[in-house]
């Protein structure tokens, strides 16, 4: 771009900034204009059966700890047979092993909870192909999770996330997701926190309010939207078809739901992982996670309920997207746009 010329979003490299973290990302747009050129390979994938004797997550079956699940019919929650977190950990902090360390070595005891959430008895279900009735329980057991732990004095933050696929590091593939409940706020939502204050402080209102607000008018980055939530490629995404999922009413967290929202949730939440599946015609793989406020006795009137998706796949089935080299060393980079992802999604939608 020469000197005078207007910098030009879907031609020129530029940096976006993230609202949410105040951290920034490389976009090169001149590198790939469109999401959908190139290779579209299908991935053939073996269906999975309605029951996997082998399966550690399915109703009867022995869990790999060897603890026996119940026949459960609906959802199932237990606690996780290797927990990353135990609740009875000692508290402490370590940040000198000897006069000589200055601070420079610091360490603090993390106590928490991990429990692991079963979706369906059944083994070859996804959120994407459940229907509305058998994910209405889904979303009632993470209400139900987030209020009981949410109340503990020990925990400050409750964290439910899925990891869908292998690709993404999922075990199992049994529909089912995780809760870890931490004594501590973790850094991605506490950067969110910092940056929702300072937002609220300088202007008086909520940030993500006012991002939704600012989106639903422009329509470029929109994929869906309900009576409850809203979906978008958000301005600032580092993964190809990254989703910004926010409540339409301004909450902080999910004890706040009304029955309608509740609903509507889960009505979201299909279609956003039907698109997906139908972007490279395969079950699509990502990392998704909702963001509540604190649990830490704070009012949190700055904080806006959200979730991210994160799905990894780039070009085709089999391409993804990886963070190496300069993203690792510099910062997040991608070719396609927001703009263009959102408009691929958006053609996906039935």
């Amino acid at each position: 771009m020469r000197a005078g010329e207007k910098l030009k979003l879907t031609e020129d490299p530029h940096r976006r900034l993230n609202i949410l973290t105040k951290e920034w990302i490389l976009v090169s747009p001149h590198r790939a204009t469109r999401p959908w050129q190139g290779e579209v390979a299908e991935l053939r994938t073996v269906p999975e059966p309605e029951y996997d004797p082998q399966c550690y997550l399915c109703p009867g079956n022995a869990r790999a700890g060897g603890v026996r699940n119940p026949a459960y019919a609906s959802t199932f929650v237990f606690e996780n047979d290797f927990a990353a977190l135990h609740p009875a950990t000692a508290p402490g902090r370590s940040d000198r092993i000897d006069l000589e360390n200055k601070g420079l070595i610091v360490a603090e005891a993390e106590p928490g909870i991990c429990r692991v959430i079963c979706f369906s008895p059944r083994h070859d279900l996804t959120l994407a192909t459940m229907s509305l009735s058998d994910i209405k329980p889904v979303v009632h057991t993470w209400m139900g999770q987030f209020r009981e732990l949410s109340e503990r004095p020990d925990i400050n933050y409750v964290q439910i996330f899925e990891n869908r696929g292998a690709m993404m590091g999922a075990s199992n593939p049994h529909p089912h997701c995780q809760v870890w409940a931490t004594k501590s706020v973790p850094q991605e939502p506490a950067k969110e926190l910092a940056s929702q204050q300072a937002y609220s402080r300088l202007h008086g209102r909520c940030l993500l309010c006012d991002y939704i607000a600012l989106e639903q008018s422009a329509q470029e980055r929109l994929v869906s939207e309900n009576s409850g939530f809203v979906a978008m490629v958000p301005f600032w995404a580092v993964w190809p078809f990254e989703i910004l999922l926010c409540s339409c009413r301004h909450f902080a967290s999910m004890n706040d739901f009304t029955a309608n929202e509740a609903d509507a949730l889960g009505e979201i939440l299909h279609t956003i992982t039907s698109i997906y599946d139908r972007v490279f015609s395969v079950p699509f793989p990502y990392s998704m996670g909702f963001h509540p406020a604190p649990t830490d006795g704070g009012s949190h009137a700055e904080w806006h309920f959200h979730a991210h998706f994160y799905p990894p796949l780039l070009r085709s089935a089999t391409i993804r997207k990886f963070m190496v080299g300069f993203e690792m060393l510099g910062m997040p980079q991608r070719d396609i746009t927001a703009e263009s992802a959102a408009a691929r999604l958006r053609e996906l939608r039935k």
